[in-house]
């Protein structure tokens, strides 16, 4: 597989790991990538992973749609801050988060991750979201309405909370290692 962006040799990896005092955690749109990417960025980085819906879900002991459905969305965003407070403190600098979508846009939320953790906002065009979120009609935010014209306005709302994170990396349609290439040169730069 040929990549856009060349993977840093092991010596540089390494010495990014060295310098790296606190959790990445990854932000952006639903359906960017941050899953799929953190966990290859934390394989590379030897770090741990965390998925902090699949923790939102398991605190709950139910899925983010039924969350939704029977609490609503304020509810859930309390919890989802008080699941990411716990990673930022408890997995100190050994991981890597992959929030939800709407995270990085509550400001107490955003304000925790810009002080105890490394954001890295992962972006994409709309087509590509698109595309990735129609695989998917779990997506609470999604349900009844024209996906295109949902993620079009979300991703414009979202924009100018998602822009205060000191990183900022395009996911393409191209394969997710491009992305982990650009976040860890990147992150090379920042540190």
């Amino acid at each position: 597989m040929t990549i856009g962006t060349p993977l840093p040799d092991d010596a540089t990896i390494r010495d990014l790991r060295r310098r790296i005092d606190r959790p990445i955690v990854l932000v952006g749109m639903m359906g960017v990538g941050k899953s799929t990417v953190g966990r290859k960025l934390a394989g590379i980085l030897g770090m741990n992973f965390v998925d902090a819906d699949e923790e939102i879900a398991e605190a709950a002991n139910m899925s983010i749609p039924e969350i939704f459905d029977q609490f609503g969305e304020a509810y859930f965003r309390d919890g989802e801050r008080r699941v990411i407070a716990r990673l930022l403190e408890d997995e100190g600098c050994d991981c890597v988060i992959a929030t939800g979508g709407g995270a990085f846009v509550q400001d107490e939320t955003r304000a925790m991750i810009l002080e105890g953790g490394i954001p890295v906002w992962l972006d994409s065009d709309v087509e590509t979201l698109v595309e990735r979120v129609s695989r998917n009609d779990k997506r609470p935010l999604l349900r009844g309405g024209d996906v295109r014209e949902i993620v079009t306005r979300m991703k414009a709302d979202r924009e100018p909370a998602y822009s205060k994170a000191p990183i900022h990396v395009t996911s393409s349609a191209g394969p997710h290692m491009e992305a982990v290439a650009r976040i860890l040169e990147e992150l090379d730069k920042w540190q």
